[in-house]
């Protein structure tokens, strides 16, 4: 019997914006995901701009060192997308207008009120030989081919677009595809995700310090994001069944050891995990927002059924705004600033007096780069939370070497977990 094995693949993400600071490519990690259960982990992400000579040079370089190449983007009408003619080039295939992906298109189209342009009609040329994979969102249909021993799929760059094409069409074609290769045995990939939140990466690596066995297929990530640090074991799922130290195991010990500074688990997000404390608690919401200008209240309602506790939030940027809709005391603010404790608890306690809900929450702070002092720099920040009679608290936050967009997650993130604590302890009785 063939020994199992963890198939390499590469994702490359097609579109000079990629390249020049205006959009991010997020499409990798969700292909990450999906590849992984197929027992294909991906090992290589490349990002090329929109020249039709080094997308060939990149996906013969990827077909080379992988059996599995994913492309997004450079699907769309526009003259700079040329996604279509670089893999016809670089495979040798002659581009042709295909009646499936045409009437997928128009059909499309139609449905929105429009009719197709000429600019358009270059979605529907395709590579001889390749697969139409249909595009249920946008009018951009992707394809599929096998070209050197290597499984190959284009994809839209658009999120919405490309996540459920991975899912319908790509990969039942490639799990058909490593069924038939019978030279070796494929073992899906298992990954599973913990969430920590207030604290440095440093911490979270100490705490977790000689947790993989010298030796063992699971790999151990750490990965620091404005808002958290996120903590991943991944390794071949045929692992769960030997001897003691399986994936669950560790994720069990991982989550022993981190328990004091974990908010969630794999697909949570602290808006989630505050959402749902909130409805089993059957309790409500108010929040009312000064340096975060919304971003709280913008997080708590993506998610669904925000409705059923969130009530109302306010951004109350300047201290017009405080006095008037909060009914924060102009002398407060004299007395203290905008930025400071009290006023933060004064916010919190406006707010939910005003609402008629169960808890206020506020955040007040220095974003920068400007408004800052000597005793109070940019990055101060202080969250307010009001439960009712006698159950007021503040917290005071002092975020560093981050841009206004950066404290400005940071605050709401702080905010969130504040809440999110109040609310487990309120819980437990």
């Amino acid at each position: 019997m063939n020994k199992p094995r963890i198939w390499t693949a590469e994702t490359i993400a097609i579109g000079s914006e990629l390249l020049l600071g205006g959009r991010l490519d997020t499409n990798s990690l969700f292909i990450a995901d999906h590849l992984a259960a197929c027992g294909v982990e991906l090992r290589y992400k490349t990002t090329v701009g929109d020249d039709v000579s080094d997308i060939v040079a990149v996906l013969k370089t990827a077909v080379r060192r992988s059996r599995v190449v994913v492309l997004t983007g450079g699907l769309g009408p526009t003259i700079d997308d040329l996604t279509r003619e670089a893999v016809a080039r670089a495979t040798g295939r002659r581009l042709a207008r295909r009646k499936a992906a045409l009437d997928g298109m128009i059909a499309r189209l139609a449905e929105w009120g429009r009719t197709a342009t000429t600019s358009q009609f270059r979605q529907a040329m395709i590579p001889a030989g390749a697969d139409i994979l249909p595009n249920p969102v946008g009018t951009a249909p992707g394809f599929a081919l096998t070209w050197k021993g290597t499984f190959l799929a284009a994809l839209p760059g658009v999120p919405r677009e490309m996540e459920p094409m991975v899912k319908e069409c790509v990969l039942p074609r490639l799990q058909e595809w490593l069924n038939a290769q019978k030279t070796v045995a494929v073992t899906p990939i298992v990954r599973r995700v913990l969430h920590t939140s207030g604290v440095p990466e440093s911490l979270v690596d100490q705490k977790l310090t000689g947790l993989i066995p010298a030796g063992s297929p699971i790999q151990l990530g750490i990965y620091a994001s404005p808002m958290e640090i996120m903590v991943s074991l991944t390794g071949p799922a045929a692992v769960k069944a030997q001897g003691p130290v399986t994936i669950d195991a560790l994720f069990d010990e991982t989550r022993d050891r981190l328990r004091d500074i974990l908010y969630g688990e794999e697909g949570d997000t602290m808006e989630s995990v505050v959402g749902r404390l909130l409805g089993e608690q059957k309790l409500t919401l108010a929040v009312a927002e000064s340096c975060t200008g919304g971003l709280i209240g913008h997080r708590l309602t993506q998610v669904p059924g925000s409705s059923g506790y969130l009530d109302r939030v306010a951004v109350t940027y300047s201290n017009r705004a405080k006095v008037e809709l909060l009914g924060v005391p102009a002398a407060l603010i004299d007395r203290h600033g905008a930025v400071s404790a009290e006023v933060a608890a004064a916010m919190a306690h406006g707010m939910r007096e005003r609402s008629g809900t169960s808890v206020g929450l506020s955040v007040t702070g220095i974003a920068g780069p400007g408004g800052a002092t000597e005793t109070k720099p940019v990055g101060l920040v202080y969250v307010g939370l009001d439960g009712g009679p006698n159950d007021t608290l503040t917290k005071e936050f002092r975020f560093h070497g981050g841009d206004r967009n950066v404290i400005k997650q940071r605050s709401s993130q702080a905010a969130l977990d504040l809440l999110r604590r109040w609310l487990i302890k309120k819980g437990q009785g």
